[in-house]
């Protein structure tokens, strides 16, 4: 059993899908694996550090490979040295929702024969935990955003009493209580701001609360009563999207720090903040979209650039997690291992999927798009 790890092509992608250390592991399991010269060089990890953990260094590292690692889905094209139904696990954006992905590239490995499967498909289950991509990647996400707006906001988070005179503490409004927005909770709290968040699920004033945050609900109409399907948000009524719109409108002009984290998936990213309301923010406040890649929640908002407007900055990455690309590295990776090494079968050599979860992120097999939610 031979597994691949392809250097990332994508501009602007600096993780890579294994490290010496999931490397060592897979080895352990009684699998080779082949590694393409410069593959981890941006998350800071060298060529000998791969050998000494006992990887091959190949140009052609896919040549005859059983399964092929990305963190974003390689080119299909790329790929026709692989075995015949070789496996690809990655980050694949069935829905074109990100750079590299789209159902065409989904058809594509569909035509070579290979079996896609999408990491952020995998079903949010206890015992799936360990390898949902998505989870870990937007913990980092959250954090990230809360500093990058740090490090534009110009002033200090934290209050100050000094001998001048006493700073008053940032206010944080988190838009989204998800992976991300919880952490963006945790650090905006830890760097010493006043901290408030929303969200459309009524579960998740519980854990705002548990941070040390303020939850700002609609109280008026009735949101998501626990959670949302798959743990994710839904789109909600014409009623409720007003009425929230009314309660964030009065709250966010008291504001100096938003991160809005919403996102549907399969759809664009819901718009939560309007021109209108970033006119009634103070002039150097700052708003972090971290839906920008997905159409933003943010309007105005532009992947990868500041933009001002009434006196506010506005910022959002196409990639944030490649912000941290050491760290996010070896996060994905050890998602990546936690799923090959639950179903790897002593006596075959290889994993074996079951239907619970290889059924939800199984996106071709036999030359098929098979995946139920690229064929509704």
């Amino acid at each position: 059993m031979k597994l691949a790890v392809v250097r990332e092509r994508a501009p602007g992608e600096t993780r890579v899908a294994a490290t010496p250390e999931t490397v060592k592991k897979f080895i352990a399991l009684g699998a080779s694996v082949a590694v393409e010269p410069g593959a981890g060089a941006a998350a800071s990890i060298a060529d000998a550090d791969y050998a000494a953990a006992g990887a091959e260094l190949a140009a052609s590292a896919v040549a005859g490979a059983n399964i092929i690692l990305g963190v974003q889905g390689p080119d299909p094209a790329a790929l026709a040295a692989a075995a015949p139904g070789a496996w690809v696990v990655a980050g694949l954006d069935p829905f074109g929702q990100g750079p590299g992905g789209g159902r065409a590239r989904v058809d594509a490995y569909a035509a070579a024969g290979l079996e896609a499967l999408a990491m952020e498909f995998m079903p949010r289950i206890t015992r799936a935990q360990s390898m949902d991509i998505l989870s870990s990647q937007s913990n980092l996400a959250g954090y990230k955003a809360v500093i990058e707006a740090s490090n534009l906001y110009g002033r200090a988070f934290p209050m100050m009493m000094t001998a001048a005179g006493t700073i008053s503490a940032a206010k944080a409004f988190i838009m989204g209580v998800g992976v991300a927005g919880l952490q963006a909770i945790a650090t905006a709290r830890r760097l010493g701001a006043q901290v408030s968040a929303t969200d459309v699920r009524s579960a998740t004033r519980e854990q705002i609360i548990s941070l040390g945050a303020k939850p700002i609900f609609v109280e008026t109409v009735a949101g998501i009563e626990g959670e949302g399907a798959g743990g994710y948000a839904t789109e909600m009524s014409e009623e409720y999207q007003k009425a929230q719109a009314e309660l964030v409108s009065s709250h966010i002009a008291k504001q100096d720090i938003v991160i809005t984290t919403a996102l549907i998936p399969g759809r664009a990213a819901p718009r939560l903040i309007s021109d209108a309301q970033i006119a009634s923010m103070k002039p150097g406040s700052v708003i972090f979209d971290l839906a920008v890649a997905q159409g933003g929640n943010v309007e105005g908002s532009v992947p990868d650039q500041v933009v001002e407007r009434h006196g506010v900055k506005i910022l959002g990455y196409s990639n944030t997690p490649a912000k941290l690309p050491a760290d996010a590295s070896a996060l994905f990776a050890r998602n990546l291992y936690n799923f090959l090494a639950a179903f790897w079968d002593k006596e075959q050599g290889k994993p074996v999927l079951d239907e619970e979860i290889g059924g939800a992120i199984r996106l071709t097999q036999g030359g098929k798009v098979v995946n139920p939610r690229l064929l509704g």
